[in-house]
């Protein structure tokens, strides 16, 4: 059974929630350029919040908590676990907000991530984090990044409202393939969790459409003397119920009566039934028809896109299933982007792989390069593996292992290579790409001018030539250049256009050879 000691103060919930929310790893850049507009709080930054440092030095973070990590659920994977003895704590919508507002006021942080345990159930838990949102940017007029976790299972008109109050949303797809997610969650459904995402996809295609992909509109929110008449208003419709969020059961029960629900100024109207209409959500005046539909809002949907998070290594997939999951993802779900997260065991399920060797975290690299190939590359799946050929070769980076099973297709001539030809080589990025077709054109490239241009040479010398010359004899044999990447096997001098002679030597802590 679960500990039912509960943390008391506000520095020991949020002790116990940030540490609670080091699993989920889907925090990224925002996507999202919205400057101040002089009466809310906060702006976001195309650039990114995340964990991390912008070119300029910046250190960029945003709040990442649970609203609670008490669970219903007993996933196998998770600390969390409704079977586990461990420390629960809840915040309060409240307290989310006040603990939000002061470390923004204070430059600790640039947005915030939300995401929450199952509390009773998932309407409830969706619930609590919409009203959370809705003090955020009514109340409190908190202009900056949102990123808050769908639940699954969740009723789409909450969802739906979410959307409008988020930056990013995201569902964790949590395991690659069905099987696994029975063995590991046994109370979760796969469709729970692409149901969301799918509406989700097309809400922010919606929203797009109507609003324009480079128009990002400032957000527009109620004012602070319009949040308390329209949460008497919420009370009132919800037949004033002690606890807002129990209203959301009248969420369903209105749904089947085809009938609209008015939330603060947010209308929700006949989802499921596939209706066009979305929110709407002016400043100071309420949503009204215009020929025959509902007015639409100043606002997006999810404006950052959607992403998604799988777990690696807690069950038997391969590679080659978890990347043609993630190819899946990206072209019909349209996701921003795909995490994975090495299997940590904290709960030592006999159910699940065990890892004496600790979280599968080179594993998780070699999946992270790939995503990119798919990305931004031209990569298919079955093109980087295969069922013969299911993982990748943790040694040697994914491009390099694809080059090395394809060597019938290098070298490549840097001086007459297509862009896409170029970004097959090891070595060869989206930029240096560019560069070389772009200085090509007004002279013939050699080794010098191309490793100015950022190639990586220790691992394109092997797939590449220019002027028909490759920049030293070498043996074009699988083993041959596999060896040669893994451990840098190469001759002593490499021979350089206009530079002569290299030798290794010893560095010195006072010279000047760093």
């Amino acid at each position: 059974m679960a500990n039912l000691i509960q943390a008391d103060g506000l520095m020991e919930k949020l002790t116990i929630l940030s540490d609670a929310a080091k699993y989920d790893v889907a925090c990224t850049s925002s996507g999202v350029q919205r400057g101040g507009d002089g009466k809310h709080m906060g702006s976001t930054s195309a650039c990114g919040i995340c964990h991390t440092f912008a070119g300029d030095g910046r250190c960029i973070s945003l709040l990442k908590i649970l609203l609670s990590n008490e669970c219903i659920y007993d996933c196998k994977y998770c600390v969390n676990r409704v079977s586990n003895d461990v420390k629960r704590a809840s915040f309060t919508p409240e307290e989310v907000c006040r603990l939000t507002m002061e470390f923004y006021r204070r430059n600790y942080i640039e947005g915030l991530f939300l995401s929450s345990g199952i509390i009773q159930s998932p309407d409830h838990t969706m619930g609590l984090l919409y009203e959370t949102l809705f003090l955020l940017r009514s109340k409190y007029h908190f202009n900056g990044y949102i990123h808050v976790k769908g639940i699954p299972g969740a009723s789409a008109e909450v969802v739906e409202i979410v959307g409008y109050l988020a930056d990013r949303m995201s569902v964790n797809l949590e395991m690659p393939t069905a099987e696994g997610l029975r063995t590991a969650a046994p109370n979760k459904v796969r469709k729970n969790i692409l149901s969301p995402m799918r509406q989700i996809q097309n809400g922010i295609k919606e929203s797009r459409q109507y609003h324009g992909i480079s128009s990002m509109k400032s957000r527009v929110y109620i004012d602070e003397k319009s949040y308390y008449e329209q949460m008497a208003q919420i009370n009132d419709s919800y037949e004033r119920l002690k606890d807002y969020q129990q209203g959301i059961k009248a969420i369903k029960e209105k749904r089947a009566e085809k009938t609209a629900l008015t939330e603060g100024g947010l209308t929700v109207d006949g989802l499921l039934e596939g209706r066009m209409t979305r929110v709407g959500l002016t400043e100071g005046t309420s949503v009204t028809r215009e020929a025959g539909e509902l007015s639409r809002p100043d606002r997006y949907f999810v404006p950052a896109g959607q992403s998604t998070q799988m777990i690696i290594g807690a069950t038997g997939e391969t590679d080659y299933q978890i990347m043609a999951v993630t190819e899946a993802l990206y072209q019909r779900f349209e996701m921003k982007r795909v995490f994975y997260s090495a299997f940590i065991n904290v709960n030592q399920d006999s159910a699940l792989l065990q890892t004496p060797q600790g979280p599968p975290l080179l594993r998780e690299h070699r999946l992270y390069q790939a995503d990119f190939l798919l990305r931004f590359y031209g990569f298919q799946a079955d093109e980087l593996l295969s069922e013969e050929h299911p993982n990748f070769d943790e040694q040697i980076d994914p491009k390099c292992d694809w080059a090395v099973n394809h060597l019938e297709l290098f070298p490549v001539e840097i001086n007459r290579a297509d862009y896409y030809t170029l970004l097959r080589v090891p070595g060869i990025g989206t930029k240096s790409a560019k560069r070389i077709l772009a200085a090509r054109r007004h002279a013939k490239l050699d080794f010098t001018d191309i490793k100015r241009m950022g190639v990586v040479l220790k691992r394109a010398i092997y797939f590449i030539t220019c002027q028909g010359h490759m920049m030293y004899t070498t043996r074009m044999e699988k083993e041959y250049i596999t060896r040669q990447l893994v451990y840098g096997e190469r001759p002593l001098q490499l021979l350089l256009p206009e530079a002569g002679s290299q030798t290794y030597q010893q560095l010195s802590l006072f010279g000047n050879n760093y």
